[in-house]
């Protein structure tokens, strides 16, 4: 937080340094797939030297989720490629609203504009031979979307999971999940309603995400119960085989 002196702040634990969530996935055709824009993406893709993004993927278009965009332009020219995007009705009108320079008349932008197309999610769909499930979930009260590849699911920005979705998170083995901080919050779960969500699935891993300055990762990591622990800027999962 800017300006905070807490000890998380202040900490010397580098899982501590918390950039805004965001995944980046990468499949072994080589496909790569990029989860949300974050205002921190060109730091990101620097310092874990992404190099190729193939499409975007939006959970939903708030600002810590979407504002990096701009900064895809350089996928463009590295890859000679219009990048896809795809999100639920909502982000995909709140893109061309926030970024209308790029959908707009051509030549408005200055110092090159992303080439971008974007798509509106209806259901299951397909990166190359891969499938993304959508799942509907709530952020307060806005609905989003988390999404599932195999046996693999990310749900950040969370604060309830509808009924309807259970049934497409079942059998899933590694779980991404939001926890921002032990007290209660409108929009997101709190560790305890994240650990709820965890029992009720029985992944083989979770990680918790969205943390917020609360929630110290070595006092954190040690009192959560076995299989579930604080993601950390860098982490890197070998997710199994669908």
């Amino acid at each position: 937080m800017i300006g905070c002196a807490c000890a998380v702040c202040q900490s010397d634990d580098p899982r501590d340094k918390r950039w805004r969530p965001s995944i980046f996935i990468e499949f072994s055709d080589g496909v790569s797939v990029l989860v949300d824009t974050t205002p921190d993406l060109r730091a990101q893709a620097l310092r874990f030297n992404v190099t190729r993004v193939d499409a975007i993927v939006f959970t939903h278009s708030h600002a810590d989720h979407i504002m990096g965009l701009d900064e895809v332009r350089r996928f463009n020219i590295l890859q000679k490629a219009t990048l896809p995007c795809y999100a639920d009705a909502r982000t995909v009108r709140d893109i061309r609203r926030t970024f209308a320079y790029v959908f707009g008349p051509r030549g408005q932008g200055g110092g090159g504009i992303p080439q971008l197309e974007l798509f509106t999610i209806a259901g299951t769909f397909c990166l190359g031979r891969h499938e993304v499930v959508p799942v509907p979930i709530f952020h307060g009260t806005r609905p989003i979307f988390g999404f599932r590849i195999g046996s693999f699911a990310y749900l950040t920005d969370t604060n309830h999971i509808p009924e309807s979705s259970w049934p497409l998170l079942q059998d899933v083995k590694v779980l991404v999940l939001d926890a921002l901080r032990d007290r209660p919050h409108s929009t997101h779960f709190t560790v305890a309603e994240a650990l709820n969500v965890v029992r009720r699935l029985t992944p083989e891993r979770t990680y918790l995400t969205h943390i917020c300055h609360d929630l110290p990762h070595a006092a954190t990591c040690a009192r959560l119960p076995a299989g579930v622990e604080l993601a950390y800027d860098g982490l890197t999962l070998e997710l199994p085989k669908s």
